[in-house]
């Protein structure tokens, strides 16, 4: 939305100009005028008087006077009246000559209710569930028992690996408003206060059908009353706040069997797809009959890539939390992505008898989740453009980037928060990813249980159709997926899990082209438009450094050797287009080689 098109311009005007000079002078203020800009920006309100932007995220009062003394110049300087103060704001002036204030009166105390599914909230509720026979109270474990299915962080470890403050902190704040008793030593023990039982019973009544094993976020919706055909491919269409479809299938109880940790490849040779030869047209694709999966063979799984860790020292901790949530990831190292589903076969060995190999088929859905300082990172190191160009070539459709916004040093995150929202526009925009945001690791394992079981309701109620590998190669694969979705729209043709591990490996299917792409984005500033480009127009890496070589030697030669990328990119328009900054640093990489 423009500037011009928010309901208070003549005040977001100003706030801008202070964002901006903020941003200039690397102030700390620009965090604060930052998220006063947006939320006003935002506001679908007009405003009579600034005092009234007070309501909005972002504005104290120190900031509504100093837009209060920019209005009152404004006025003074184009001879309009000055808008009076609100009531609701003015309450408790008066009107005397002397412009003095009677005292204001005390202000009625609200009563105390806890954020749904916080720590003092679940703490709360399970204090008040103590039985007759235990006067005295319980000890911190049994409490942190009873509270961690009302809770949706955990008592024990610290969603953010880089502090140490976890949801049983909130006992502190329930012990200062005197809602709960702390006695005994050495072994404390813990009980509600009479102000406590007063708060857990207007917690009861304000939700008497809690389920205290549902968050709010994990709650799925009601199974649907007739089954209806599910449509032919899942698409990313109308999501609620969560970024999610309607879920019509309800989780299984959590698993109590240890976790798997496998490969995926045992028994299978390394090289199930081949190279293959270069394909001259589409007349060249084979020809097959798909291979139909019906529902009722395979269950859906979720697989964990196993360097998914919450810290060093607690490895474990998303597949503990997913678990307890009722989805028992596989865990086994992925070569792309860092979570994705398959379809496993209920007997391992039906596929084997069907000409496929192993006992699982590759969904179309991968998740790469990135926490924000690692964003920052693999931005500046190229890893980003590397890994969404592995992406593509994977043929997956659907493709799920998970950022974490961790809290970050202000002045450090500041440099690079405009690299980073182009990053992610241009992920939405040019490839078609799909962008979920999240705050912290308990997030995004909502997010995964929630998406879990939305797919389990696509996939578990209808066949699967499998491309037989035996006509697979690494350069046939992508050709064919587009045939097929041209003469078969709607329908999704899959592949098996092993075939898709093969296709996806960092070093079995790369071809010089790929090689010489890679090759080229390790240079800063050349994205992977910018290197489809150079390689349309010179195919190989010796046939780039031969034409560096041709503009011959000296200050003339030099010249020419700089400027021979954007001379020949010149009419190119976009992001296609190479400057002549840029075409002289990848001179300076190739002329030499």
């Amino acid at each position: 939305m423009a500037d011009e098109e928010c309901a208070n311009p003549l005040l977001l005007g100003w706030v801008k100009e202070w964002l901006d000079t903020a941003r200039e002078r690397n102030s700390k203020g620009f965090t604060v005028y930052r998220k006063a800009y947006d939320s006003l920006k935002s506001c679908p309100l007009p405003f009579q008087h600034p005092a009234e932007a007070q309501q909005l995220h972002g504005f104290g009062p120190k900031l509504c006077e100093r837009l209060t003394d920019k209005l009152k110049v404004h006025c003074q300087t184009n001879g309009l009246p000055m808008p009076d103060l609100p009531r609701k704001v003015s309450k408790g002036k008066t009107t005397a000559d002397d412009g003095t204030a009677p005292a204001k009166p005390a202000r009625k105390k609200k009563a105390y209710v806890p954020t749904l599914r916080s720590g003092p909230y679940a703490l709360i509720l399970a204090l008040s569930t103590i039985p007759e026979s235990a006067p005295s109270g319980i000890t911190k474990q049994q409490t942190i028992e009873l509270a961690q299915p009302y809770c949706d962080s955990s008592f024990t470890a610290s969603s953010d690996p880089t502090k140490f403050y976890t949801a049983w902190n909130s006992m502190k704040t329930l012990l200062e408003k005197d809602l709960v008793a702390e006695k005994g030593r050495p072994l404390r023990k813990y009980c509600l206060t009479e102000e406590g039982y007063e708060v857990a019973s207007r917690i009861k009544a304000s939700q008497p059908t809690a389920d205290p094993k549902q968050s709010t976020l994990d709650a799925p919706a009601a199974p649907p009353k007739s089954r209806q055909p599910a449509p032919s491919g899942p698409v990313l269409g109308a999501a609620d706040d969560d970024g999610f479809m309607a879920i019509n299938s309800s989780p299984p109880p959590p698993s109590r069997s240890e976790p798997q940790y496998d490969n995926g490849m045992e028994g299978v040779q390394d090289d199930i797809v081949p190279f293959g030869d270069a394909l001259a047209d589409e007349t060249a694709l084979p020809t097959f009959s798909p291979i139909t999966i019906p529902s009722s063979a395979f269950t859906l799984e979720l697989v964990l890539d196993v360097r998914e860790v919450r810290a060093k020292e607690d490895r474990d901790y998303m597949r503990v939390e997913l678990t307890k949530k009722g989805v028992s990831p596989i865990m086994r190292s992925l070569d792309l992505g860092d979570a994705l589903w398959v379809a496993k076969c209920k007997d391992p060995l039906y596929l084997q008898r069907h000409g496929l190999e192993g006992s699982e088929i590759m969904l179309d859905w991968i998740v790469e989740r990135k926490r924000l300082d690692d964003l920052v990172g693999s931005i500046k190191d190229g890893r980003f453009h590397e890994q969404k160009f592995r992406l593509r070539k994977s043929g997956v459709k659907n493709v799920i980037y998970i950022i974490e916004e961790i809290s970050m040093n202000a002045e450090h995150f500041q440099k690079y928060e405009e690299a980073v929202e182009s990053a992610i526009a241009s992920s939405q925009v040019v490839n078609g990813y799909f962008i979920k945001k999240t705050q912290k690791m308990d997030d995004t394992i909502r997010y995964l249980t929630r998406m879990t079981m939305m797919l389990k309701g696509l996939y578990e109620s209808k066949p699967l159709k499998v491309i037989p590998t035996r006509v697979l190669t690494t350069q046939n694969y992508l050709p064919l997926l587009t045939q097929l979705s041209e003469k078969h729209p709607g329908v999704t043709h899959n592949i098996t899990y092993q075939a898709f591990a093969s296709l996806a490996s960092k070093s079995e299917t790369l071809t010089l082209r790929d090689v010489f792409l890679k090759m080229l984005m390790c240079t800063r500033g050349v994205t992977g438009d910018k290197a489809l480009e150079i390689q349309r127009r010179w195919k190989t890496p010796q046939k780039f450094v031969e034409a560096f070589e041709a503009c011959g030697g000296g200050e003339e030669g030099k010249k020419r050797k700089q400027e021979m990328v954007s001379g020949q990119m010149n009419g190119l328009v976009g992001r296609k287009k190479v400057a002549r900054v840029l075409s002289a640093r990848i001179a300076d990489v190739w002329a030499d080689a």
